[in-house]
């Protein structure tokens, strides 16, 4: 089911319905400050199983997750850098995905990289709304593997057809650039993914960090 995030009432009833999709365990694609996310409960493996399988994808590239409020982050690691800190104080909610050591007691299964994770929080009032009310979710670009991503929940249906519950439509992407990701798991932070925010500004922040891409 579509629908369009655009009309106040249909938001409403696409946010509620997207909410007790998530919680039951199965798939709906919304919208971010980059582009459109298939999304599941992180927490449940069967649903992220689900997400890989709708993708094409297999357990080798696990899936971000999503969170909508900086505070959740504690909550899922066991010690966060102070570059991680001030990165997030800095770019969050925004199109910057950082890699930390996720805390060993989290129950859930996202692939076959164990001990981390690659999390943001990303700035768009639709998915920090379901979010909010859903906790931690994995969420991949809403598209085949290999396919274009989708920058509108219509040309994600077009892909992914009826393996997702619900899809939220809040209109063409303004800015369908993917986020960086900084990998803040070692010594030194390293640049993953060159992305919506420059390296430039990262260093502004962050001065040491170097960039990965060619590594």
């Amino acid at each position: 089911m579509l629908y369009d995030c655009r009309s106040a009432a249909d938001r409403d009833r696409g946010i509620a319905a997207a909410i007790e999709a998530v919680k039951n365990g199965e798939l709906v694609v919304l919208p971010t400050d980059t582009v459109y996310g298939i999304g599941a409960d992180a927490f449940t493996p069967y649903a992220v199983k689900a997400l890989l399988d709708a993708k094409g994808r297999g357990r080798q590239m696990p899936p971000p997750v999503l969170i909508g409020s900086r505070h959740t982050l504690d909550g899922l690691v066991f010690s966060l850098p102070s570059a991680a800190r001030d990165l997030v104080e800095a770019f969050w909610p925004g199109a910057l995905t950082i890699v930390v050591e996720h805390s060993p007691s989290l129950q859930w299964d996202l692939g076959d990289k164990t001990g981390t994770v690659a999390v943001r929080m990303p700035l768009h009032p639709v998915a920090l709304e379901v979010l909010r009310e859903t906790g931690p979710m994995a969420v991949s670009s809403a598209n085949k593997t290999g396919q274009p991503a989708a920058v509108t929940a219509e040309e994600a249906r077009d892909q992914l057809s009826y393996s997702v519950r619900a899809y939220l439509e809040a209109g063409p992407c303004p800015d369908p650039v993917p986020s960086t990701i900084v990998d803040l798991t070692g010594e030194v932070p390293q640049l993953l993914r060159a992305g919506a925010i420059p390296l430039e500004k990262l260093r502004d922040v962050v001065p040491d960090l170097v960039d990965g891409q060619g590594a």
